[in-house]
């Protein structure tokens, strides 16, 4: 039986990178090429010899170079069967040739309407309908037809044409498959974008996942786990990060990594870092500089900080380094590390550093996923903070409080619901997470339980370092007197409220809401406590 060989060829691409030295290659192997409009220019340009599309098919390019491959000559030529006799006679009976080997790239449609100053119009145009077709038709025919559409594929084929003068089999099932990746996306990024358009409610839900990486295990051993990259992420993301040291990331500390970056991201473009275990803020302070600000975050919870993961807003330097090389870490997150941190930290092997692609930053416009059974649950971003600002109690909330007062918010809408968190100012402008009391089934016991014991315990330590020429009780009254208890939800009972104000909180910030509310103002009143209502819930599960 005679070796198959491949002697034609069609190359139409919009990305150009690496074509001249891919087509180069065809036709030192006596390939012949067949090409398109801009692409057959840059190849005559690099004096590579091209047949012209119309020349197959025997048809100029019309309206606007629409239509140019959308003809028998090119799609009979791609899906002829080599191993089928009445593909072969028909062929024959119209004098039309074979394809054997296609290598097309779209239109740029997602970089398109990335743009801000895009066009509707513009959009339209950079749909493309010629090439998904000519790529869909050499990957379904990939027993017989080589479907080329990533420049990084190019070597590899080249490789196996000069080895055999043909591709495997498997190696056309690879590029295939990528084909039909590369057309579902960019189906469902028009749909997305057409939906967007037209304010459609509920949206076009389509994610993909690329460049897929399995895991050591998923939450736990007994589970696999992947990880991949969403193509519609815009923002720096722990999965595009650039990991500089240390073994791979296992499934929970993407979890952690991912929540501590949406943290850290709530405070820039300040100095902050969030410090975080088993998906909760252990940790949360703004500073001066990385270190002092490292070093407040972890006051808030020197134990669960063991082993956590830690985002940075702002480059790591040698002084934050230095106050980490004796702290076991899982993970540190950061815009970049200085050669200093980097000669300090890389000398631990199971730390892992990853550097961003860009400065963290808050929530943008989008969507979140959650997987259910059966279905799938999405929603938009918490991107948002309060609606209104309002002082129902008798005691007036201070303005000057304000800024400590949202610190607070952005904490506790990453703590998990029923969520309660106590905050202060621990440097003149600088906060801190002091106290937090995360996923309990009740509110009471998120304060009286977890929030204000920590709290109080946290500032034990710090009496301890520095107590200011204060007895224990009365450094604690005055930090608690200072602090701010913020709710993620509302109180539906005042008893919260009277195991606040035992521990000195003066000041507390909730949504609102409760058909208890008067009970809740009654009892702020009765204690002296002033309080703020949001209008906005944070609830987080």
């Amino acid at each position: 039986m005679k070796a198959r060989r491949v002697e034609r060829a069609l190359l139409s691409v919009y990305d150009k990178s690496g074509i001249v030295d891919f087509a180069r290659g065809l036709d030192s192997l006596g390939i012949e090429i067949v090409s398109t409009g801009g692409t057959a220019r840059t190849l005559r340009e690099a004096g590579i010899p091209v047949l012209d599309i119309s020349e197959l098919t025997g048809f100029p390019e019309i309206l606007d170079g629409r239509v140019k491959t959308l003809h028998p000559a090119v799609q009979a030529g791609i899906l002829y069967r080599r191993d089928d006799p009445q593909h072969a006679a028909t062929l024959r009976k119209h004098q039309l040739k074979p394809v054997d080997l296609v290598c097309v790239n779209l239109y740029p449609f997602e970089r398109t309407v990335a743009r801000p100053e895009g066009s509707f119009a513009e959009a339209m145009e950079n749909i493309d309908v010629g090439g998904p077709t000519m790529i869909r038709a050499a990957a379904k025919n990939h027993a017989h037809v080589t479907a080329v559409i990533d420049p990084e594929d190019y070597p590899l084929v080249l490789e196996q044409l000069r080895s055999t003068g043909d591709t495997t089999p498997e190696l056309r099932r690879r590029l295939a498959r990528k084909v039909f990746a590369r057309t579902a996306k960019y189906d469902a990024a028009i749909a997305r974008y057409l939906s967007e358009q037209i304010g459609e409610k509920p949206p076009f839900l389509a994610v993909f996942g690329e460049k897929g990486a399995a895991l050591r295990y998923g939450e736990n051993p007994h589970q696999k786990g992947f990880v991949y990259a969403r193509d519609d992420t815009v923002s720096p993301s722990l999965v595009a990060a650039e990991q500089l040291h240390g073994k791979q990331l296992s499934y929970n500390n993407y979890l952690d990594g991912d929540a501590a970056l949406a943290a850290v991201g709530e405070l820039a473009p300040q100095t902050a870092v969030a410090i975080i275990k088993h998906g909760d803020p252990c940790g949360y302070a703004t500073g001066e500089s990385v270190r002092r600000a490292l070093e407040s975050a972890w006051a808030g919870d020197p134990v669960s900080a063991f082993g956590s993961v830690i985002a940075f807003s702002r480059p790591v330097d040698g002084e934050a380094a230095r106050f980490l090389q004796d702290r076991f870490v899982e993970v540190l997150i950061a815009p970049d590390f200085s050669p200093e941190a980097l000669e300090i930290l890389t000398r631990r092997q199971n730390v892992r550093l990853l550097r961003l692609a860009g400065e963290p930053r808050a929530a943008e416009r989008g969507w979140n996923l959650r997987s259910i059974g059966g279905g799938i649950l999405v929603q938009s971003r918490d991107a948002a903070l309060l609606t209104q600002w309002m002082v129902p109690t008798e005691h007036v909330f201070p303005e000057v409080k304000r800024p400590l007062a949202e610190f607070g918010i952005r904490a506790c809408k990453y703590v998990k619901s029923n969520a309660v968190v106590i905050v202060c100012e621990y440097e003149p402008g600088q906060f801190m997470l002091l106290g937090m009391g995360a996923g309990q089934p009740n509110r009471v016991d998120a304060v009286r339980k977890l929030a204000l014991p920590r709290a109080l315990e946290n500032i034990g330590h710090m009496y301890e370092a520095d107590a200011y020429g204060s007895s224990p009780q009365e450094f604690a009254n005055r930090i608690m007197r200072e602090a701010v208890l913020v709710s993620d939800a509302f109180f539906p009972f005042a008893d919260s409220i009277e195991h606040a104000a035992q521990a000195g909180i003066r000041y507390i910030v909730q949504p609102g809401g409760s058909r208890r509310d008067e009970e809740v103002i009654a009892a702020c009143d009765r204690f002296g406590i002033a309080m703020v209502f949001t209008g906005m819930r944070h609830f987080l599960h």
